[in-house]
């Protein structure tokens, strides 16, 4: 599937982004999607992700900040990103990982990111 993320942009430290992430087609079964970023210098990090079923996981730095949320309808994923801190700056990415057994098929589909820059 492709993935296309938008929403990122400038914001001061306390402040909120929302990010998207639409699927070129639907999302309904992909068994795990998710958000990472990657800040300058660092590697890739798992922010937040969510299950068909609705299971989330996020990161202890931003439990209690973030919300990853998904709209099957929608073919979407969003990342609510609240009393958002400096450390938060970097690229971030939507992933989508699954499985199809019918033809032997594992895929692990990034979308371009997009950029997070926070400013205290």
């Amino acid at each position: 599937v492709q993935l296309q993320a938008s929403g990122g942009g400038s914001a001061r430290a306390g402040g909120s982004l929302r990010l998207s992430c639409k699927g070129s087609m639907s999302i309904f079964g992909i068994p795990n999607m998710g958000w990472y970023r990657q800040a300058p210098g660092k590697q890739r990090e798992m922010v937040a992700t969510i299950t068909d079923g609705g299971i989330t996981t996020y990161a202890d730095s931003v439990k209690g900040r973030f919300t990853i949320s998904k709209e099957n309808i929608k073919n979407s994923i969003y990342l609510q990103m609240n009393n958002l801190k400096p450390e938060d700056t970097g690229v971030y990415y939507c992933n989508a990982q699954g499985y199809i057994a019918r033809i032997n098929y594992k895929y692990n589909d990034w979308g371009q990111g997009t950029l997070v820059t926070v400013s205290s």
